[in-house]
């Protein structure tokens, strides 16, 4: 029995966050907020999101204040303790609360705890569960179904990480593998997009990060389904169908993507038939993957096809995955969260099928020392499709650097010829004087910093 069984959220009335401002964690104090709870938390340093936590009424603060903690609290009986193992072990708030034995959870144990209350659908995968947990959760919000949703990035439709319905029985949830936090999940049904591997600091390897997706579809309700991407060694106890692009063998299957008329589209391919020209609100050949996804388990769930077409097709997509900043017919700019050599291929895919004649420029900023170290040789081999190339030092994260592992020796070993190495200023002054047709902002880290300065400096 899971200690999970033993606690009842009904008992609790206020929540206390150790890293607030990640984009789980802060789906959570929503979530919580939106219950009248009072909310506060710790995060290391300011951004864009915990200013919205702000001024939505949760209290922050920055610096490890150790046992002051209590005075950001009202009654600490009340108070449920949520942290991410993200945070270092000898941070002094978390040792206070571990040391006091209060009710210490992790950010993925309060989400299983939240959705055993409902009707779970899971969306998991190293690569597009949060564009495709989102597209899901877009296309029910805008039915008369609706439901709610805790997602792992800002969807544009809504402005927000998390989505509340009370009168919904269903809840969207972005399945994490990272620190095998999906496996306190009960889904009744999930999709699973991929499983390249990503994380080998916490699993160790190949074969055991697989399992770890292995005994995520284990948990799958058995009167639900397992919507996979085919060609994934995965299985179920629920019924299992497969999605892919230009398949002949997928249950559901997407060809002929094209621009018609201004709009991306696709013809689909069901088990019940042939939908033609299903209209998709963002382009790129991943997200009409996603959205086939999508497709078959709204189509198992029983959501008529006028309904999922209207969703996709006005669903405008997720902040930092495939977002324009510019779109003209002389200058295009994109930022997305790609962080892995797949993802690389699917962007830069995307981006040669709609502008094929035009030079693309991708400004790379690796995400770990270990992922770098993983798949130097498929970060080599993505970015060098790339007609300039621009990296930047490796983004550390949680962890130290690793000799020889430096974006130095990754430029070394792409064969672009117009390459360069910048920092986030350098990057800046570069764009002020160079001529570009379509630009792209690559990575997981901090990144993000300069995509406002560019845009207005490729402006």
């Amino acid at each position: 029995m899971s200690r999970l069984d033993h606690i009842k959220l009904a008992t609790f009335k206020e929540a206390y966050f150790i890293g607030i401002g990640g984009i789980g964690m802060s789906a959570l104090a929503r979530y919580f907020k939106s219950m009248n709870w009072k909310v506060a938390g710790y995060d290391k340093t300011p951004t864009a999101l915990t200013n919205d936590l702000i001024k939505e009424g949760v209290k922050i603060h920055f610096e490890d204040i150790g046992n002051q903690i209590f005075s950001e609290i009202d009654h600490k009986e009340k108070c449920i303790f949520i942290y991410t193992p993200a945070i270092p072990s000898d941070h002094q708030e978390l040792q206070i609360i571990q040391k006091e034995g209060l009710p210490l959870f992790k950010r993925s144990e309060i989400l299983g705890l939240i959705t055993r209350q409902s009707k779970g659908l899971g969306v998991a995968g190293t690569h597009g569960k949060t564009t495709t947990s989102s597209m899901l959760a877009h296309i029910l919000n805008e039915s008369e179904w609706g439901c709610s949703a805790f997602l792992g990035g800002i969807a544009s439709n809504f402005n927000s990480n998390l989505l509340v319905n009370p009168s919904s029985d269903l809840t969207v949830i972005e399945a994490d593998e990272f620190d095998r936090s999906f496996l306190q999940l009960k889904p009744f049904a999930s999709i699973v997009t991929s499983t390249d591997s990503d994380h080998l600091d916490i699993y160790g390897d190949t074969a055991e990060f697989l399992r770890g997706f292995q005994q995520y579809t284990q948990l799958i309700d058995e009167n639900g389904i397992l919507v996979k991407r085919e060609g994934l060694d995965l299985t179920s106890q629920a019924q299992t169908v497969t999605y892919a692009i230009y398949s002949d063998s997928a249950d559901y299957q997407g060809n002929d993507l094209r621009v018609s008329n201004g709009a991306f589209c696709m013809d689909v391919r069901t088990p019940k038939g042939v939908w033609p020209e299903v209209k998709l609100g963002i382009p790129g050949i991943h997200n009409a993957e996603n959205a086939l996804a999508c497709i078959a388990m709204l189509e198992f769930l029983g959501l008529p096809e006028a309904k999922i077409r209207s969703g996709l097709q006005s669903f405008k997509g997720v902040k930092r995955r495939f977002e324009y900043h510019i779109k003209t017919d002389q200058l295009v700019y994109i930022d997305d969260y790609a962080h892995h050599p797949t993802e690389i291929q699917a962007l830069i895919a995307s981006v040669r099928l709609l502008y094929p004649d035009k030079k693309v420029t991708g400004i790379f900023q690796p995400h770990l020392f270990s992922r770098t170290r993983d798949f130097f040789d498929g970060f080599a081999t993505e970015l060098s499709q790339l007609d300039e190339v621009i990296l930047m030092p490796i983004y550390p994260a949680r962890e130290l650097p690793i000799p020889g592992v430096t974006s130095d020796k990754l430029l070394e070993a792409i064969s672009c010829k117009n390459k360069r190495i910048l920092d986030h200023q350098g990057v800046i002054d570069y764009f002020k004087d160079s001529d570009q047709e379509v630009v792209l902002t690559i990575g997981a880290g901090d990144i993000d910093r300069v995509v406002e300065p560019l845009r207005k400096v490729l402006l």
